[in-house]
């Protein structure tokens, strides 16, 4: 009677890791850690694909090491908020604020992922805009100034939490989520930006910011959505079930 090898025992049957020179990466979900995404996400690829077409051979074969890759996360958050802040500068108006930073890093940290589209970064920010400005109206702090000067008070507690509760719900109830938003919401509750022409302003800055990832991610090759999201193929996600259930 031969005896059954148990299921423990069994090789698990992976993909090839090696994929033909010049052919961009697929991957079945956001985030796995492996030689070629030592972070995970896909800031390698979006270096790999800038440095091939820079035409950097030399370069391009240490693209998805731990230093290099931190050194163009430097670069390119210099870049992406120095430009919105030299134009805050020369036009004398808010371009630059906190929630653009988690913006930035997930346009090119994870550029496919679902709350890095243009459709989720816009509408989640808009949301965010319009429930803190919301929250303000509702409270009656319209024309108070910033918590940080004026300190905390119960109408501001209200305010806070009002805002966040309903970006949070309704990014959910429309399909968009963007976490940076949340701190746009709060940012609008605790009366850091409340008129309605830097609110305007805060938009514009998210639409070049969103323009800016959609250039650098299609120049270096990542399918990066005009605006909506890319959907997970079917086969892909049914595979990642399978592993889950196997685990």
């Amino acid at each position: 009677m031969e005896s059954e090898t148990p299921r423990s025992e069994i090789p698990e049957q992976h993909e090839p890791t090696t994929r033909p020179p010049g052919s961009a990466p697929r991957r079945s979900s956001f985030g796995p850690i492996d030689r070629e995404h030592p972070i995970g996400g896909e800031m390698s690829d979006v270096l790999g694909g800038i440095l091939k077409r820079a035409r950097l051979p030399w370069l391009l074969q240490q693209h998805s090491r731990v230093p290099v890759l931190a050194i163009f996360s430097f670069i390119n958050g210099c870049i992406s908020i120095g430009l919105m802040s030299a134009l805050a500068l020369i036009t004398h108006t808010p371009f630059i604020f906190p929630s653009l930073g988690p913006t930035a890093f997930l346009f090119f940290y994870t550029p496919t992922a679902p709350s890095a589209a243009s459709r989720n970064t816009i509408i989640g920010h808009t949301i965010g805009v319009l429930a803190g400005y919301f929250s303000l109206v509702v409270t009656g702090l319209t024309m108070a100034g910033p918590a940080l000067s004026t300190g905390v008070t119960w109408p501001r507690v209200i305010a806070a939490a009002l805002s966040l509760g309903l970006t949070s719900g309704v990014m959910v109830l429309l399909k968009s989520p963007h976490p940076p938003a949340g701190a746009t919401t709060l940012i609008v509750s605790l009366g850091i930006l409340t008129q309605p022409w830097q609110l305007f302003i805060l938009m514009v800055a998210v639409v070049l910011l969103t323009l800016q990832a959609i250039g650098i991610n299609r120049l270096a090759g990542i399918p990066y959505p005009l605006w909506n999201p890319r959907q997970q193929p079917v086969e892909s996600a049914e595979k990642g079930e399978k592993t889950s259930r196997r685990v």
